[in-house]
């Protein structure tokens, strides 16, 4: 029998997590960040998500409020095939490759052998891999350079999917332009009390918002808990720029529904409400992409919706096997996202107001550097109170 042809090498990632995992680290072995995004988003068919880019928790929907969604039996093995139809199916209509495609991305797939989701951010194309899988160079906020995957033709997200890639998480710029955002991203995530149908009115009221600021907001689910809310921008400012713009937008909407939303970042002080997640603006921040499956029981996928039928969405509907029938026959809401894109002056000069009337910067992730006139970060119930 000849020898059976060896597949693409795998980057090596660590099956180790949290404080056993930082002992384990091994000097000069690459950037933080990468290692960083390595951590576990939680064991497979658990439904919870704990990664930093999927902080939703099981797979609740608004016609299940409350309530986990049942494992589908062999949904996450599927979730593969869900790529390639959906691709399929858009070439059909004559759309273009998906945003995904032009720019640097993160994969979260199974490991074989391993009983935890990661995110890989490879640092270099694996050895063996075909040549139209391409890397650009990126900054990550430790302001360490490393080359990133990028995805530019169809046959690359067929070769992710054949890596176990599940999950796609691409950047909010563009691979000819890794530092300037072409997309202002808003996460609206559920705290525990709340749920989809809690964030759907927090999503109408943002939109207003950031017409007002001369933005065009386009939604989708998360394909879990929460919604997200994209603007086309220019690609003039760079990613604190444009985190500010998304902390001015936050804070209007919170000045307009406080009892519905948030912008602590301190989850004792969230309560029942929507937070507006402002550090996903982030450099080296991603987001499930559109049409991307979950890493849940249920392999449902982040969804492009319109407005008008964002009231009377159940995220939980849109699964691997409902959407590519949805793009056959409603088409992408999506399909022409970046050719009007806005104008961040107007949510910069908001920032500045509010700096001027004494609302400092908000709090960064902790394995970002300390950042000028950042809060301290402590946790508030454990700060130190001033002697009376």
């Amino acid at each position: 029998m000849g020898r059976r042809p060896r597949g693409p090498v795998l980057p090596r990632v660590s099956t180790h997590t949290g404080s056993e995992a930082r002992r384990r680290r091994r000097p000069g072995a690459g950037p933080r960040d990468s290692r960083r995004r390595a951590e576990a988003e939680g064991p497979i068919g658990s439904g919870y998500g704990h990664g930093e880019n999927s902080s939703d928790g099981a797979g609740t929907g608004r016609r299940s409020r409350g309530g986990a969604l049942e494992p589908e039996p062999g949904a996450l093995a599927a979730a593969g095939h869900h790529q390639a139809r959906t691709r399929r199916v858009r070439d059909r209509r004559g759309g273009t490759l998906p945003v995904r495609e032009r720019r640097p991305a993160g994969l979260a797939g199974a490991l074989p052998g391993v009983d935890r989701w990661r995110v890989l951010l490879l640092e270099e194309s694996p050895k063996g891999a075909p040549d139209f899988v391409t890397s650009v160079m990126v900054t990550y906020n430790s302001g360490r350079r490393h080359p990133q995957l990028v995805l530019t033709e169809a046959a690359a997200i067929v070769w992710a999917v054949q890596m176990n890639t599940i999950v796609f998480h691409p950047w909010a710029s563009l691979a000819g332009d890794t530092d300037d955002p072409v997309e202002l991203r808003i996460d609206l995530d559920p705290q525990p009390g709340t749920d989809f149908s809690d964030a759907v009115p927090a999503a109408h009221a943002l939109r207003e918002v950031l017409r007002e600021a001369g933005l065009d907001a386009w939604v989708k689910t998360s394909g879990n808990r929460g919604i997200h809310v994209f603007c086309p921008i220019e690609p003039t400012h760079e990613f604190l720029d444009v985190r500010h713009a998304v902390i001015a937008a936050a804070r209007e909407l919170e000045r307009r529904m406080p009892e519905k939303v948030t912008t602590s970042w301190w989850k004792e002080e969230r309560g029942e409400r929507i937070f507006v997640d402002f550090n996903q603006a982030n450099r080296d921040r991603t987001m499930a992409g559109a049409y991307s499956p979950r890493a849940l029981p249920t392999a449902t996928v982040a969804t492009p919706v319109t407005w008008d039928e964002l009231d009377e969405v159940d995220p939980a509907a849109f699964t691997i096997r409902s959407v590519p029938e949805r793009l056959a026959t409603v088409g992408d809401p999506w399909a022409g996202l970046l050719e009007r894109p806005g104008r961040i002056d107007t949510l910069l000069e908001w920032w500045q107001r509010d700096l001027d009337s004494g609302l400092g910067e908000l709090a960064f992730p902790p394995d970002f550097p300390k950042m000028p006139g950042e809060p301290p970060r402590v946790q508030p119930s454990r700060a130190k109170k001033p002697d009376a």
